[in-house]
């Protein structure tokens, strides 16, 4: 599994990634502490973190079906969403491997019963499973024809 020590390095894999699926990828940048999302206590004005260092968070979405995007935190996770299912704290070093599963059509819908409900699967290596709970009426046709 590759390492990706920065925000940086893993949008240059994610632009890979673009690539081998062509697909369109759009990626906005928030650099500072007064601009990143869990820094809100940082005040106006504040760049750096009480440490010294400049966080850089990321937005990148990706074009075509299913409908992708992922949010970089300074924090080595993100948080994908998946045709509006949202798949928060994943390391970010596992974000391509997610991506792949998807894009290749790995990810798939379970279905249960009762209790009524449906999960989103996403393999990961090392026989590792991303498990995201949604319900019936969010379906979207690419998540329904998933489900097994």
């Amino acid at each position: 599994m590759d390492h990706f020590p920065s925000t940086e390095a893993a949008i240059t894999a994610l632009r890979e990634i673009a690539a081998e699926y062509a697909r369109e990828i759009e990626v906005s940048h928030d650099i500072g502490a007064d601009q990143t999302s869990r820094r809100t206590a940082a005040g106006i004005g504040v760049a750096t973190d009480p440490d010294g260092s400049l966080p850089h968070e990321a937005y990148v979405e990706f074009g075509g079906s299913p409908r992708v995007s992922v949010r970089l935190y300074p924090e080595d996770d993100a948080l994908i969403t998946v045709e509006g299912v949202e798949c928060p704290d994943i390391p970010r070093d596992d974000v391509p491997a997610f991506l792949r599963s998807v894009f290749g059509g790995l990810a798939y819908v379970t279905a249960r019963r009762f209790p009524p409900g449906y999960r989103l699967v996403v393999p990961l290596p090392g026989d590792r499973l991303h498990k995201e709970w949604t319900e019936m009426i969010s379906l979207t046709p690419w998540l329904s024809s998933r489900v097994r």
